[in-house]
């Protein structure tokens, strides 16, 4: 029996290493299809995770001068709605100056089009005289010439044809609707979606403000002795983490957008109040800020058909986004986030392709909150290194 227990034990061996390594593969590929199917659930939760970090240092500056923390939620909730009521009626404003507009600036897009047109068929032109020879373009024109003629005897039997025209049949009646209209009514549902969790928002950012002493010490009751500092510490870690990014972030495009709508109000660019938070908003995502930031102003500049206003709005934003990316993001933000450039592309990409647009926003403090866990357990510290810069 000798010689038949060497297999059997290599061979279970073998089962139980891919076994070992098979069962990590799969819990992965379980947690990616539940974070792709409940991709509103999850993009629901976390913005009002992001909206209470940004609001709790309100709430504890209230509760300085003794306000119980659940009014002091309420004060600092109600408040914010208010301000983005008065945000949105002033963008409701402006966004109504440039929908009466609309047919200035689809006109001013349609002559640079135009103009662009012409110049690229006037290259091309001139790049086939000087390449094709002289008997070929000859022998095109005559060939040019000749349909051309064809065409126009055609056209005289048509007419002649036409001339006694038979009783026509009636043109098949075209179901009413416009191209927005069918846009929106075939996404029906995805609006109401949308719109559904966003009126969960509200009711989530209060009870999270209110509830957090008590959320923080039922949590941790979850977990003994020395896990339960584990999962204190990585707690304190995610919280430092995310507040850093998150509330750096609220406060690097707030003033982005206040300095933009200024710069944008002092050279004249149409509709400041709505450009300059756009612009300033853009300008904070990863890698591609800039050109992102420069579509606002250079749109609404359109309508001015000024070189100089151009070039102010591409100098504006350009140095308002450098100073922000150099010196504001490493102060307020980089200090506290630590990944490496490498780690940040593959975020995005990876919770881009999950979650689309709002992928994009969440990849960075979510990568960080990974890594802050990592950091804190410590069979899992070899990632939160590879993760760190």
């Amino acid at each position: 029996m000798a010689p038949i227990t060497k297999p059997l034990n290599s061979t279970a061996k073998a089962v139980e290493e891919a076994r070992h390594f098979s069962v990590p593969v799969v819990a992965a590929g379980v947690v990616i299809a539940i974070l792709y199917y409940g991709r509103s659930l999850f993009i629901t939760s976390i913005v009002a995770v992001t909206i209470a970090f940004i609001l709790d240092p309100f709430v504890l500056l209230l509760m300085r001068v003794r306000l119980p923390r659940s009014v002091a939620s309420f004060v600092v909730c109600a408040t914010a709605l208010l301000f983005l009521y008065v945000m949105g009626m002033g963008a409701y404003a402006q966004l109504s100056g440039l929908y009466d507009d609309l047919p200035k600036y689809g006109q001013r897009i349609g002559d640079i089009v135009d103009t662009v047109r012409l110049r690229v068929q006037s290259v091309e032109d001139n790049a086939y005289r000087m390449v094709l020879p002289a008997r070929l373009r000859q022998l095109e024109e005559r060939q040019r010439e000749e349909a051309a003629a064809r065409k126009k005897s055609g056209k005289r039997g048509e007419t002649a044809a036409v001339a006694s025209p038979g009783p026509t049949a009636p043109e098949p009646a075209r179901p009413p609707g416009t191209p927005i209209g069918d846009y929106l009514y075939a996404r029906l549902g995805s609006f109401y979606e949308v719109l559904l969790m966003a009126s969960f928002v509200p009711f989530l950012v209060y009870f999270m403000l209110s509830w957090r002493d008590h959320i923080n010490r039922s949590f941790l009751q979850f977990f003994h002795g020395e896990g339960r500092l584990v999962a204190a510490r990585s707690m304190a870690g995610i919280a430092g983490m995310v507040r850093a990014f998150v509330v750096g972030n609220f406060l690097l495009g707030l003033l982005l957008s206040v300095l933009s709508a200024v710069g944008f109000w002092m050279v004249r660019l149409p509709y400041p109040l709505l450009v300059g938070p756009l612009s300033g908003c853009l300008s904070l995502f990863p890698y591609v800020g800039l050109p992102l930031a420069l579509i606002p102003p250079l749109f609404a500049a359109l309508n001015q058909d000024q070189v100089s206003v151009f070039a102010l709005a591409v100098a504006i934003t350009t140095a308002l986004h450098l100073i922000a990316l150099n010196l504001l993001y490493p102060k307020l933000v980089g200090s506290r986030v630590h990944l490496n450039p490498l780690v940040v592309t593959f975020s995005l990409m990876f919770w881009g392709f999950l979650w689309g647009a709002a992928g994009l926003l969440l990849a960075i403090p979510l990568t960080a909150a990974v890594k802050a866990v990592c950091d804190n357990v410590k069979d899992l510290r070899a990632f939160g290194k590879f993760l760190g810069d």
